[in-house]
């Protein structure tokens, strides 16, 4: 049975009836402007970089677009999402996506959300900061952390003011993609009346044979956000470029909410750039040659003594794996202190993850370039 969603019961009430603030630029782009207080005299640079940025085409005096259509079309054709502009919301990062999410649907201090550890923690960050409390129910612990959606449906019952349910797919720091079967139970749970957020950061790595983005579902659920970046793939980190796709709506509501020009002129202009023919070839090699890097990690780890199982199912461009004690069990000790002394020691710098229920004695190793993966092996081989 489909979800009983209204988004007017949905969204917050001071959010409904937000007027956005709108500037000249909303409808007048071109000819003489002085409608905002910018410096028409230009940047204040050294002549080298004001070569540099005249020959970008950027006018970096100027305010940026407000709307960011161009860069939303071009999205919206690589991740095959029809309807265009109106599908998306485009942040600083994901990390503003989601605080986005919160703003617009989550009253403080009344509403909750709820997450399936162990998953990505900014939501829980988020949620303390727009006060609003956490709900969870733990991904499956049998090393291949898949949806419990008895017992998020067990939650939803208990906690009617869940407004938001955040999946990661593939998880961090999990790496495992989420069956589709199981997502589509969550969106269609009945008594739930809020929005599922499905975060696909690594979406990219997962391979072609197995089930990969949901983006192009929001035109069949209502209560669907996809939440992507171009931090992963596309290495694009520093440009801080975050994407929700969801029902026009929905997107409608997120950018009357944001800050008026929120995405710089710079980061358009590069993350464009990155979505034209020949850039997205280099982005489909990197892809490639990362999930190689990614297969020949798996295969050396199986043979180094004190590590243990490699967990989750693979998809993202990391791989979490066990470090064992002497008597070959998962060892935060021991894991903490490979991490430490690696990174001080050996300038090789990983991520420890056993805090993270189910992920006991684990470390989290990013695919790195195929000179960086030889030396991650050999440091592993030395001193695990």
């Amino acid at each position: 049975m489909p979800s009983p969603f209204v988004l007017k019961d949905a969204i917050r009430p001071n959010i409904l009836s937000l007027k956005p603030y709108r500037c000249a630029r909303d409808d007048y782009s071109s000819g003489i402007l002085l409608d905002a207080n910018e410096n028409a005299y230009g940047p204040a640079l050294d002549p080298v970089s004001e070569s540099a940025v005249a020959s970008s085409g950027l006018d970096i005096n100027r305010y940026p677009d407000p709307h960011q259509a161009d860069l939303k079309n071009l999205f919206a054709k690589f991740r095959g999402v029809s309807g265009g502009p109106e599908h998306f919301f485009l942040g600083v990062g994901s990390d503003e996506v989601i605080d986005m999410i919160f703003r617009v649907f989550c009253v403080p201090g009344k509403d909750a959300i709820l997450i399936t550890p162990p998953t990505y923690g900014m939501y829980s960050v988020c949620a303390q900061i727009n006060d609003v409390e956490v709900h969870k129910a733990n991904l499956t612990l049998d090393g291949q952390f898949q949806l419990n959606v008895e017992e998020i449906e067990k939650q939803v019952e208990a906690h009617p003011n869940i407004k938001v349910i955040f999946l990661c797919s593939p998880g961090n720091p999990t790496g495992s993609a989420l069956s589709h079967e199981s997502i589509r139970r969550v969106l269609n749970i009945p008594n739930y009346k809020g929005v599922v957020a499905v975060d696909e950061a690594y979406v990219d790595f997962i391979d072609v044979d197995k089930e990969g983005s949901t983006a192009t579902w929001v035109s069949d659920y209502p209560n669907l956000i996809v939440m992507q970046t171009m931090s992963k793939s596309f290495g694009l980190a520093g440009v801080r470029l975050g994407v929700a796709i969801t029902r026009p709506e929905i997107a409608k509501y997120m950018n009357a909410t944001k800050a008026p020009y929120n995405i710089a002129s710079t980061t358009s202009k590069v993350a464009q750039d990155a979505l034209q023919p020949k850039a997205l070839d280099i982005l489909l090699k990197h892809i490639t040659v990362m999930k190689q890097e990614r297969s020949r990690l798996l295969e050396a780890f199986k043979s180094i003594p004190g590590l243990g199982r490699v967990l989750g199912t693979n998809d993202a461009n990391f791989v979490l794996v066990e470090v064992l004690d002497n008597h070959g069990k998962p060892s935060n000790d021991r894991a903490f202190s490979f991490y430490t002394n690696m990174a001080k020691q050996q300038g090789l710098v990983v991520r420890f993850r056993g805090t993270e229920i189910g992920c006991e004695g684990c470390i989290r190793i990013t695919v790195g370039t195929p000179e960086e993966n030889d030396v991650v092996i050999k440091l592993l081989t030395e001193h695990m």
